[in-house]
């Protein structure tokens, strides 16, 4: 199938887009059937016609067989062209569909500020001195444990002499 030119690279920038999300420094431009259910969601392909299901199961018909991902080449001939067919539309329709709906959207939250969490200053106990150590500096007296015990005098109990 032959496409128009000049949307080609806009489109190959969405594909590379998606592909990419969440895949950190190690991104490769195929698309995995994650990917692509995320692509038809963030470009509103999904509709009364064109359901979840109908995205998983154009991604399996046009993907190679025993392939787990897409290439563009492969996404551009095959995987659009299902979509358009299922949605009943042109496949150049479904191409501005993609390319208008910019790249992936990522909708995590943010975590509320916590009083105690936050402000140090709040600390109590081991952690205001900075945190519990695994590591002992004295192991035959153990002196690492109670260093920073401000340097009270304790009995065989344990208990504090003033």
């Amino acid at each position: 199938i032959f496409f128009r030119d000049p949307i080609m690279p806009e489109l190959q920038e969405v594909f590379e887009g998606f592909c990419s999300f969440g895949a950190g420094k190690g991104a490769t431009a195929e698309m995995d059937n994650a990917k692509f259910a995320k692509f038809c969601r963030d470009t509103k392909m999904l509709d009364k016609k064109f359901t979840a299901t109908d995205a998983d199961l154009a991604f399996s018909k046009a993907k190679p067989a025993g392939q787990r991902k897409l290439t563009f080449a492969v996404f551009r001939d095959k995987a659009l062209p299902l979509i358009a067919a299922k949605k009943g539309c042109s496949v150049e329709e479904v191409i501005a569909q993609a390319c208008g709906g910019g790249g992936p959207s990522s909708s995590g939250t943010k975590a509320e500020a916590v009083k105690f969490h936050d402000d140090k200053s709040l600390y109590t106990g081991v952690y205001a001195r900075g945190g519990p150590t695994n590591v002992d500096k004295d192991k035959q007296t153990l002196a690492g444990i109670v260093s920073d015990h401000n340097a009270l005098t304790c009995d065989v109990r344990g208990v504090v002499q003033r």
